[in-house]
């Protein structure tokens, strides 16, 4: 058990503002720009369509899922966080800087499912040693600020991106994955240890029972707690919606405007969405403890839907780009708060991390089931019909919240514990 620290140095606290800006790109990959590879340099004459890259992206996501848990259960019992990360980052980096020197869709596959793999460990830990440092009653603004700095972390890979593909082709975002592995790495190693509090990064009190952690308890979690049990479920449905639509989109501006033009004009996509993210982060971080979770987190979900209808008025690059800014809004929404709504489910249990991974798999399972499903319905129904899907999907979520969700902001995590646990502490 480490002893509490007061509070957090400065290096340490610009360490993780380093982390969250660098390993921003790192953590998911090739994401959109995987799809444009796969389809402009390789392309059909090697066998490759939107069908089997959403093949490839549904495979990789569901082996990482697969993950998910045991890897929060591992953060929950490491001390050394730290390693988590550098280990992750650069397993997700090699995974992808190997790409080129592979063919096929099985050795594709295989890199991609190593990357989803390292990545799904970047979150819980990265969450686990933000809470560890600042406790949580600072947690939700220290959250925002950790997306905000992901988030100017993506829009300023994506602006070189957009700029130096249009010289040199869809291989810069190779050289940049390479580049910013190495920033994360340092910027981790800034972090000091010593001033990590054990406890409070797995979300235990000083009253509370320190009864170690397990996959298994991450899953029991999910049914033994209805409110642990309905936020998968959601998150899985935003997953399910929002996953595929930058993909699908990069697709189509690869069909419309030609593998040149397409990755510069989904770095800018990704650009526009990531500069909204920014105020939406630092907003939802400062007021999630006055507004609310769930009206905010009800934003998320009409602006996703809303989106989606929005892509089918047109295949206008400059409209596509305009309506992907709005997801600067949904998904910036669900960063910040996700591990907030988290922490305030099991508060003082000591499974924080074990319950982050949980929930992310039913997550990450509604994130690889979402690229296979729009690239089937691309092909067989064309695009329109697959994001008007996506965007039919956002409203269910909408309505799940809605009704079964309640507001978790004074939640203590009690009703995460069995009966005979919650009275022994």
């Amino acid at each position: 058990m480490s002893a509490p620290v007061a509070s957090p140095s400065t290096q340490s606290l610009r360490a993780l503002d380093a982390l969250n800006f660098f390993l921003a790109d790192v953590r998911d990959g090739l994401g959109p720009y995987l799809a444009i590879y796969l389809l402009a340099v390789r392309g059909p004459e090697h066998g490759w369509n939107e069908a089997t890259v959403g093949g490839v992206i549904t495979t990789a996501g569901i082996v990482g899922l697969l993950f998910q848990t045991p890897l929060g259960a591992l953060v929950d019992r490491v001390v050394r966080r730290r390693l988590v990360v550098v280990v992750a980052a650069s397993a997700v980096t090699v995974s992808c800087l190997v790409l080129p020197f592979v063919s096929g869709f099985a050795l594709v596959t295989a890199t991609q499912s190593i990357a989803s793999i390292a990545g799904a460990a970047v979150a819980p830990a990265i969450s686990a040693i933000t809470l560890g440092l600042v406790g949580p009653k600072m947690f939700s603004p220290r959250i925002g600020r950790n997306e905000a700095f992901n988030h100017a972390g993506n829009a300023a890979s994506a602006g070189i991106a957009a700029g130096l593909a249009y010289f040199f082709g869809p291989v810069v975002v190779f050289w940049m994955m390479g580049v910013l592995a190495l920033c994360s790495v340092a910027s981790t190693m800034k972090i000091r240890a010593e001033e990590i509090d054990e406890r409070q990064a797995r979300g235990l009190t000083d009253s509370a029972p320190d009864e170690g952690g397990s996959g298994a308890s991450g899953f029991r979690a999910l049914l033994t707690n209805r409110s642990l049990l309905i936020f998968a479920v959601i998150a899985f449905t935003f997953h399910l919606s929002n996953a595929a639509m930058l993909t699908s989109v990069s697709q189509l501006l690869t069909r419309v405007v030609g593998k040149d033009s397409a990755t510069s004009l989904v770095a800018l996509c990704v650009l526009a969405a990531q500069l909204v993210m920014i105020p939406v982060a630092i907003v939802v971080g400062r007021k999630a403890d006055v507004w609310g979770r769930k009206p905010i987190f009800l934003t998320a979900f009409v602006v996703l839907a809303v989106r989606g209808v929005l892509y089918t008025v047109s295949d206008n690059g400059v409209w596509l780009l305009v309506v992907q800014a709005l997801d600067g809004i949904g998904a910036g929404i669900f960063g910040a708060l996700f591990p907030v709504v988290i922490a305030d489910l099991t508060r003082g249990t000591g499974r924080f991390n074990v319950a982050q991974g949980a929930v992310a798999t039913t997550q990450g399972l509604g994130g690889a089931l979402s690229a296979g499903m729009a690239g089937a319905i691309i092909v067989t129904l064309g695009y329109n019909v697959a994001f008007w899907t996506l965007a039919g999907i956002a409203v269910v979520g909408l309505i799940l919240y809605a009704t079964l969700m309640p507001e978790t902001k004074e939640s203590s995590g009690e009703e995460f514990l069995p009966a005979k646990e919650s009275a022994a502490g």
